[in-house]
């Protein structure tokens, strides 16, 4: 192992790491370029052969570029597009069997003359499924077999001594996710969708619904116009959500009484007041459609601990409260 030296200048480390950064944004640079012209064809024929497939798009590569091109299955699979990743020496070994007729494959080296990829390569020729390159090689052997080239620009690696794999690995990761994008786009893929295939964690929580979470019926706290606040006040202790909903004789909601109204109206005699003398008027709601992040948005903005949830005739049909956004990890 090559020790680095206790007095390394760490803005000669700074700037290594702008050049890099530099270098690998001319990289991208070079690819927006190429999309605009040599592979713009390429592209358009890549994304309809994904599209006509009722299969899965099988990704394959090996060393940098299989790390690249399981990613990229990743984010197709979790974008609406079926895909899974086949290290090339597996499928050597009996893993082609898990490649049907019916999917797409899309293979990745940046030189094209990988030769663990032959095994797979062969298998696409053999039995007419469609093969997608990701290479700089555009005489190279994967090049020569494809039925589509994406050919990325060789660009120089911010590698000092163009080695190690950097700005081409970034243009590999890039074109895979600009075609799970565009395919994404294609499909008309919503962010419901996406919450499918995301459930857990802090990216499901963020995608639920306030309808998904809210208390409704009997757990609603609400009470009509002219109520007495002594009443008021025991249907704020037993629904525990720190608030009230007015509603007018047809079900509108007229207004909301929380806590920190009474605690503001201690000095007055509320015995002798109604829920009509302490409400707030034109209370925040959100719909049922509204996302659980926007809720936390909105209890933050205004400092409340509740929302009651309306209707488009703005009558309440359920109530949301933070716990309930701690309790999906959303707050």
């Amino acid at each position: 192992m090559i020790r680095i030296s206790d007095s390394l200048d760490s803005e000669n480390a700074v700037a290594s790491a702008i050049r890099t950064v530099e270098t690998e944004k001319a990289g991208l640079a070079a690819l927006s370029l190429a999309l605009r012209g040599p592979l713009y064809e390429a592209f358009r024929d890549a994304v309809a052969a994904i599209g006509r497939i009722s299969g899965r798009v099988v990704v394959t590569g090996i060393g940098k570029s299989g790390h690249v091109g399981a990613k990229i299955a990743a984010t197709l699979a979790s974008t609406g597009t079926p895909a899974f990743f086949v290290h090339p020496v597996e499928a050597n070994h009996g893993d082609l069997g898990m490649i049907g007729r019916d999917d797409v494959i899309l293979a990745l080296s940046w030189s094209g003359e990988t030769a663990e990829l032959q095994g797979i390569v062969s298998y696409s020729r053999r039995f007419s499924i469609p093969l997608i390159a990701i290479t700089s090689g555009a005489r190279s052997t994967l090049a020569r077999e494809a039925d589509t080239i994406l050919l990325l620009p060789k660009e120089q690696e911010a590698c000092p001594h163009g080695l190690a794999p950097t700005t081409s690995t970034v243009m590999q990761l890039a074109i895979g996710d600009s075609l799970a994008v565009a395919l994404l786009e294609a499909r008309g893929f919503t962010a419901t969708d996406f919450k499918t295939f995301h459930p857990g964690g802090k990216l499901g929580a963020s995608l639920t619904h306030v309808g998904d979470i809210m208390h409704e019926g009997e757990f609603l706290p609400l009470v009509p116009l002219g109520t007495g606040m002594p009443e008021a006040v025991m249907m704020l202790a037993q629904k525990r959500y720190g608030c009230v909903g007015v509603v007018d004789d047809t079900g509108v909601l007229a207004g909301i009484v929380t806590d920190g109204d009474l605690a503001r109206n201690l000095s007055r005699n509320l015995a002798d007041l109604t829920v009509d003398d302490l409400m707030t008027r034109n209370p925040k709601t959100v719909k049922p459609t509204t996302l659980a992040t926007a809720a936390l948005g909105l209890l933050n903005q205004h400092n409340i601990s509740a929302l009651i949830v309306t209707d488009e005739g703005f009558r309440p049909i359920g109530i949301v409260h933070f716990h309930d956004l701690l309790r999906i990890g959303v707050a």
